[in-house]
């Protein structure tokens, strides 16, 4: 990963990445009060945000024909995405669809680094979108916030202390709960919230552990999860390359920066070093160092950048989405074997999650043998097994099941009762199978059983039958 041929350190210029700015040399942490940004990418992220905002809170109580739009919930195994429910049974591909993100996020991040993370990341939307905005109209601008921080406690900073975090908590509760019901549905939530203390201490406990995380995260930890927790930062060291496009200073039309006016004759470049990219950075980088860990390719040092060009009547773009080869030799070559090695194998595994999804059973049917229970001899001469049968029915229409013995053919196959399965949900039943001695020829006698729905053959299951041993006699 380049950086740029210059630094503020000309002994080591790569000084910059033996530290990070929210820590100082004493090892404590250095609080953050990123400026406002102004400009057409802050616009742009704030009405995508306002977006991903309505669906996030909306989403648990959103339903598909009376289906939730998307449920995960763990405790009964039953997940619902986009009103289609999914089953233990499904696991794999479950499995299958994160490696397919997983390959997804790698190949998005070779080429365009790290723009999920400042445009639709839930921890950016949250704080920059929410929280940051909230303590602006609060506190004031970065300026205000330093000013009232470092002011003595009298009784206007705490009234607008007190108010911010108590908006902030308030915030961090509806988010709480509403991240709750995405894993115990609304109606448990609203059971939850509802009913006494002592019928749900769970699902309370959960809520109130839900709220102080968030609360913590927005309120004090912020821009700490995405440089020390967050693990897709780490992914940049391996992934990006020199032909990514990322949030790039252009140090060959900035630099050599300084103060001034720009004549025809100056060899001064169009960074006139004023700061106001490092002003606007919720993690304190100076991005004309170079590609650093910590950038979250957020934009607010373009619209910074861009502001201050336009004022001084010079293009746009000193800091822009570019890749270094662009930069330095004007040229970029985004396709290379790299991305096109990523790319097949996201078509390969796209195209096998989509045939196993198009292909997926409605119903599921799985036949045993009950354990621990062998074979009993009835009077009539006949053998007896007994099997257990379990159904999972992933349609939203009652089932009703029914099995035949197709091998052998001169066999009894006796259902313990009816079996009807209701939409969504999955049923147990018994049945016994029955064979004359002639046709049970040693330990395991392999039987088939067809399973039919309404009538609708659903599969062929083969299994085993246990009998005496003729060997013996």
């Amino acid at each position: 990963m380049n950086s740029a041929p210059h630094s503020t350190t000309k002994q080591n210029p790569e000084e910059f990445r033996d530290h990070i700015a929210t820590v100082n040399d004493e090892g404590k942490r250095v609080w953050i009060y990123p400026k406002k940004p102004r400009g057409r990418f802050y616009s742009g992220r704030t009405i995508i945000s306002i977006a991903l905002l309505a669906i996030f809170f909306s989403g648990p109580f959103i339903t598909i024909n009376g289906h939730p739009f998307l449920l995960l919930n763990f405790a009964e195994r039953k997940f619902y995405i986009l009103g289609v429910v999914f089953w233990p049974q499904d696991f794999h591909l479950f499995g299958l669809a994160f490696i397919t993100l997983i390959v997804f996020i790698v190949l998005f991040t070779a080429a365009f680094g790290r723009v999920f993370c400042g445009w639709v990341c839930p921890q950016t939307v949250f704080m920059e979108m929410v929280f940051r905005k909230i303590e602006y109209w609060i506190e004031g601008d970065a300026r205000e916030q330093r000013k009232l921080s470092r002011a003595p406690w009298t009784v206007k900073k705490v009234f607008k202390k007190i108010t911010k975090h108590s908006v902030f908590y308030g915030i961090s509760f509806v988010v709480g709960n509403t991240f709750l019901a995405y894993f115990i549905g609304k109606d448990e939530l609203f059971r939850v919230i509802t009913d006494p203390f002592r019928e749900h201490p769970g699902g309370l406990l959960a809520m109130v552990v839900f709220s102080f995380v968030f609360y913590g995260v927005f309120a004090w930890f912020r821009e700490q999860a995405c440089i020390m927790v967050c693990p897709y930062g780490r992914l940049q060291g391996v992934l990006l390359d020199e032909n990514s496009i990322v949030v790039h200073y252009d140090f060959v039309r900035g630099e050599p920066r300084g103060k001034g006016k720009r004549t025809p004759g100056s060899r001064l470049g169009d960074c006139i070093d004023c700061n106001q990219c490092v002003e606007v950075c919720p993690t304190g980088i100076d991005i004309r160092n170079g590609t650093q860990l910590e950038c979250v390719n957020c934009t607010a040092c373009m619209d910074a950048c861009d502001n201050i060009m336009k004022k001084i009547n010079k293009p746009k773009g000193l800091i822009r989405y570019a890749s270094y080869n662009s930069i330095k030799q004007g040229r970029s070559k985004l396709i290379n074997p790299r991305v096109i090695g990523y790319s097949a194998v996201l078509v390969v595994l796209v195209g096998l999650l989509s045939f196993l999804l198009a292909t997926r059973a409605p119903i599921e049917t799985s036949v045993l043998r009950t354990p621990g229970i062998m074979y009993r001899e009835l009077p009539d001469g006949y053998f007896r097994n007994l099997y257990n049968l379990r159904v999972v029915n992933k349609t939203y229409n009652e089932q009703e099941i029914r099995l035949e013995l197709i091998q052998p053919g001169n066999g009894r196959l006796i259902m313990v009762g009816d079996l009807e399965i209701p939409a969504d949900d999955l049923g147990q039943s018994a049945f016994f199978i029955d064979l004359p001695p002639q046709t049970v020829t040693g330990v395991k006698t392999p039987i088939v059983i067809e399973v039919y729905s309404n009538d609708k053959l659903l599969e062929r299951v083969r299994t085993s039958f246990i009998g005496p041993d003729r060997r013996e006699n």
